[in-house]
């Protein structure tokens, strides 16, 4: 099995950085050439040649060629390396991609690498393989391990729970500097990456925090008490969403935080790369919720199943748009009087569409990171509903202009029509574009009220509101105004 160089060395054993050597593209994605080289070694089964060739790469790069190879290749990979991956690969693996890994390896070696994990990425490796897996994984640890990873799996999937590491270094009140570093020199029980010493009471809460930096400065007869500080620590609810751990995390500059129980003893910690991820993760949710897509949505999936993915949302955007043809057949006697309608409803429809999601787009990352609350909502309400009318205003004047001409020009009425034409589009304009403003901020809002999640479902409901506003306002205006004049 290949070696992994640890994530610190960014360097060969000559000096020369790996991206010299040809494994990486301009933009830092691995090169189509060094890709290659790896296809010629599985496909000639040269296990020498592998490791040759990824022996000092970081294991999230050996993860993105994972990523690369054909499903045929990542199996024949996996068997030339025995049926096993290193454990931190394994943990950089993507979500849609792990599963498929593990199914390729021996359940021993899936143990074996999982046991060599914080509980943390254990927890996240297997945490979406279904319950006949995990129980044939879990089966093959050593029964410390598996009671710590069974615990971790007990708590709900996007809770503190889940995201913590049992692994942390606490100390009572009383201790010195001197007996927390010899402590720390003599035990082998300690995470992999920790920041800070948690203070605990005798009934084990915390009561304080001292970090790595602060301890290494003291004097070895300091008590830990005199050093501590409470002020900047923040307790983690052991049932608390992710997403509002990330905020935290954000809101408070941490480098890491104690997660606690309902007795509030102490019981595990969560490490600001433990969050990074969270939201990475939280982030490519909601993009991929915005767009209608699944989150689990990934590019190995296959055709079939990228399709039933899909196909939910689609079937919904297909009633919604019914829904505004619905509209635009009750003006069905306006547009065939006057053919330039059907030519600019598009624009009108368009632009409210477009207004609607760049509202929608910001009020929901808004959301998200708490920037937007009851306490401020009614401000930026107004403050949208501004932004659109504005809008609107200064559209209404360039599509009017343009719509009042291109009429005229065409010789399809008198100037007193072209005129007509364009206040009609100005006015839909601006009502639409207010429209959407007010819909891209209320919608996320009350669905966020009601318990559902915003990025969701918001879309769907702010394109049909700027569609049917959009025909329905036009298509109103020109059939009140138009046809008479046209009579």
């Amino acid at each position: 099995m290949s070696e992994i160089a640890p994530a610190e060395n960014e360097t060969r054993p000559d000096g020369t950085p790996p991206e010299e050597d040809g494994q990486f593209a301009d933009d830092q994605t691995l090169s189509p050439e060094f890709v290659r080289s790896i296809e010629d070694a599985i496909d000639a089964e040269d296990l020498e040649a592998y490791e040759g060739l990824t022996r000092e790469m970081h294991p999230a790069d050996i993860a993105d060629l994972f990523g690369l190879l054909r499903e045929d290749e990542r199996d024949s990979l996996i068997a030339l390396l025995g049926g096993a991956i290193p454990s931190e690969v394994l943990a950089e693996l993507d979500e849609d991609l792990r599963e498929d890994v593990i199914d390729a390896m021996e359940p021993a070696k899936v143990a074996e690498a999982v046991m060599e994990l914080d509980t943390d990425d254990a927890a996240f490796v297997l945490e979406d393989l279904d319950e006949e897996k995990q129980a044939e994984i879990l089966a093959l640890a050593p029964i410390e391990d598996r009671l710590a990873l069974r615990a971790a799996l007990d708590f709900e999937e996007d809770s503190a729970g889940r995201l913590m590491q049992r692994e942390f270094f606490a100390s009572p009140a009383f201790w010195t500097v001197g007996q927390i570093i010899d402590r720390l020199r003599g035990t082998e029980e300690l995470p992999d990456r920790f920041y800070e010493v948690f203070v605990v009471d005798p009934s084990f809460k915390p009561i304080g925090s001292v970090p790595l930096s602060t301890l290494l400065k003291s004097k070895r007869e300091t008590v830990i008490q005199d050093i501590m500080t409470s002020r900047d620590m923040r307790k983690v609810p052991v049932t608390m969403d992710q997403e509002e751990v990330a905020y935290l995390f954000e809101q408070y500059n941490l480098i890491s935080a104690p997660v606690v129980d309902d007795a509030e003893r102490l019981i595990g910690m969560v490490t600001v790369d433990d969050v990074v991820e969270t939201v990475r993760e939280e982030t490519h949710e909601d993009m991929l919720a915005l767009g209608g897509v699944e989150a689990d949505t990934g590019l190995s999936d296959s055709v079939v199943e990228t399709v039933r993915s899909r196909f939910s949302w689609l079937a919904i955007n297909l009633c919604t748009a019914i829904l505004a043809s619905l509209v635009i057949a009750m003006f069905d006697a306006a547009i065939g009087q006057i053919v330039a309608l059907a030519v600019l409803m598009p624009i009108v429809a368009s632009m409210g569409g477009n207004a609607g999601t760049q509202t929608l787009t910001v009020v929901v990352r808004s959301l998200a990171t708490k920037d937007l609350t009851a306490t401020n909502a009614a401000r930026i309400v107004f403050r949208e509903a501004l932004v659109g009318f504005l809008n609107g205003v200064i559209f209404a004047v360039i599509m009017g202009a343009l719509a009042g001409v291109w009429y005229f020009a065409s010789g399809w009425g008198s100037q007193a029509d072209a005129a007509n034409l364009a206040v009609v589009v100005g006015v839909a304009m601006v009502i639409n574009l207010l429209a959407a403003g007010l819909a891209g901020i209320l919608i996320p809002i009350g669905l966020q009220r009601a318990g559902a999640d915003p990025a969701v479902s918001s879309a769907v409901f702010v394109t049909t509101v700027t569609d049917i506003v959009g025909f329905f306002v036009f298509l109103g205006l020109a059939a009140a105004v138009l046809l008479p004049a046209a009579g």
